[in-house]
Parts: structure tokens; C-alpha cells; sequence
């Protein structure tokens, strides 16, 4: 299959359409909570943010959707809009029912100037969110941080954020394609960029959990039951292993996010070598 192709174009959005699942995020078995996990679930400090993020996906994907030319794609990214709302509904439910602190502030306005470079830069954003996130879910649910059920919840979330970047890579993929720029450096420079804008937001998201808690991040304060033993290398290999369990889910022809997992196995192999030559110093010393 060739990316950038009609066959290509319509592999992508009729598996992201055929594999959307319908709930009501008010109809699910939301468990109830003793103390101890309303008091973790309580004190993370990023749910303000991520609902933000969320109604902001919701509304930048809707708006993008709106001015696509080409019926099927038009149609794939409409549906990812309403998931994106869905998960700030979902958002929402949580937050009355296990009464968080977290209020709704004013979303900015979306402006037509450049909706293609808004849902980009969102999609960016959500692959590094996603690789990063499947590390943390996979540590905090194996530590029992939360009840189970509450994870089964969030699991529903993690699917389809797993089903949104694999959209989005071979959307991306399959735009450049059709603007010339077929070459895979390209696509190299191109996520590059994105990804260093993505990085900057993030980092501006942690300050702002930060300053909602006082001055203290996550790590220091409810993460300690699931951080016990944690370790840069341990973290970086969780989210390697996560990402390819949950890509393998999707078909082999289709593109993946590559650029983030690379990175994080030179990284991995930069941990190797330096524990290394510190064993060989120590042994020397």
C-alpha cells in the first residue's frame, strides 16, 4: 500500500470509523471510592488542565472537520471531535461524582486562520500525551493506585487515544503525501518541530499543576505508592513496552508513531552505557 494513496486514505478512516464504540460516560458503572483512593484521585493536580485540553481537543477537531473537502475524511476526523467531547463529558462525570476540585476557565477561541495547523499541533501533542501516558497507566494500575473498575474506566480512554494518534500519523502522512512532501526525512523534520512545540506545552501544563497544588508535583505527593523503586529507565522502558502492545492492536500496513519510541530507545541505550562505564570507574576505583 502506498502512503498517500486513495487505498491508504480510505484504509485509515474506515478502521478509526469501524472500531469507534458508543457509551454514555453518565450510564458507566463508576465504583465507589473508600477514603484513602478519593483522597489519591482527589489530589492529582492536573484534572482542571486535562479537562481544558479535552474541551479544547473537542472543539479545534469539530471546527477542522468542518472545513475538510474530502467526505471520508470529513467524516473520520468529525467522529474524532465527538470522541474528544466525550471524554471531556466523561471528564465531567468523574469530577461531580467524586467531587474534585477542578473548574471549567473560558476556552480561547478557535479562529479559522489555521484550523489544519491547530488539529496538527493538537495531534502532536496527543501522541507525546499518549506515549507518556501509556507508561504511567501501566505503573499506577499494576500498583493498585485506584480501584480496578476506575481503570477499566480509563482504559476506555486509553483506547481510543491509541485509536486517535494512529489516525492522526497516517492522516499527517497522508496530507504531506499529497502536497509533495513524500520524502520520510521530511516527515522526520516535520514531527520534530511539532513534537519540540508539544514538549513546551506540556512543560507549561506541569508548572500550572504545580502551582494548583501548591508548589508540589504529583511525584512528591500521591504518586509515592505507585513510584516506589522508580527509575528514569524504568519508566522509559514501560512506555516503549505499552506503545507496542497497544499498536500491535492495529493493522501492520497502517502507519504508527515512530518518532517518539525511537527516541526513547536511544535514550534507553544512553542508561545502558552510562551505568556501564560508572560499573567500569567503580570496579577501577
Amino acid at each position: 500500500m502506498k502512503i498517500g494513496s486513495h487505498e491508504h486514505k480510505e484504509r485509515f478512516c474506515r478502521q478509526f470509523i469501524a472500531s469507534h464504540c458508543r457509551f454514555d460516560p453518565g450510564a458507566l458503572t463508576w465504583p465507589d471510592l473508600d477514603q484513602a483512593a478519593l483522597d489519591r484521585l482527589r489530589g492529582i493536580p492536573f484534572w482542571q488542565e486535562v479537562l481544558y485540553t479535552e474541551r479544547r481537543a473537542g472543539a479545534i477537531v469539530a471546527a477542522y472537520a468542518r472545513t475538510i473537502a474530502d467526505p471520508l475524511v470529513r467524516e473520520a476526523v468529525a467522529l474524532q471531535g465527538l470522541e474528544e467531547a466525550r471524554h471531556a463529558e466523561l471528564l465531567r462525570v468523574m469530577i461531580r461524582r467524586y467531587d474534585i476540585a477542578a473548574d471549567e476557565r473560558p476556552l480561547e477561541k478557535v479562529t479559522a486562520a489555521d484550523l489544519c495547523g491547530a488539529f496538527a499541533d493538537f495531534g502532536y501533542g496527543e501522541c507525546l500525551d499518549s506515549f507518556l501516558g501509556f507508561g504511567v497507566f501501566k505503573i499506577a494500575r499494576r500498583s493498585g493506585f485506584l480501584p480496578e473498575p476506575l481503570f477499566d474506566i480509563f482504559d476506555m480512554l486509553m483506547r481510543e487515544e491509541t485509536r486517535h494518534i494512529v489516525f492522526f500519523i497516517n492522516w499527517m502522512a497522508w496530507q504531506q503525501a499529497a502536497s509533495g512532501r513524500r520524502a520520510r526525512w521530511r516527515r522526520g523534520v516535520t514531527s520534530a518541530r511539532y513534537y519540540g512545540r508539544a514538549i513546551g506545552r506540556l512543560l507549561a501544563t506541569i508548572r500550572r499543576g504545580r502551582q494548583a497544588n501548591d508548589g508540589k508535583d504529583f511525584s512528591a505527593t500521591q504518586a509515592n505508592v505507585f513510584l516506589d523503586g522508580f527509575t528514569l529507565r524504568r519508566f522509559v522502558q514501560e512506555c516503549c513496552v505499552e506503545h507496542e502492545r497497544r499498536m500491535g492492536e492495529f493493522d501492520p500496513d497502517l502507519l504508527r508513531p515512530r518518532f517518539l519510541p525511537t527516541l526513547a530507545r536511544l535514550a534507553l541505550t544512553g542508561l545502558h552505557l552510562g551505568t556501564g562505564l560508572r560499573g567500569v570507574q567503580e570496579e577501577r576505583a
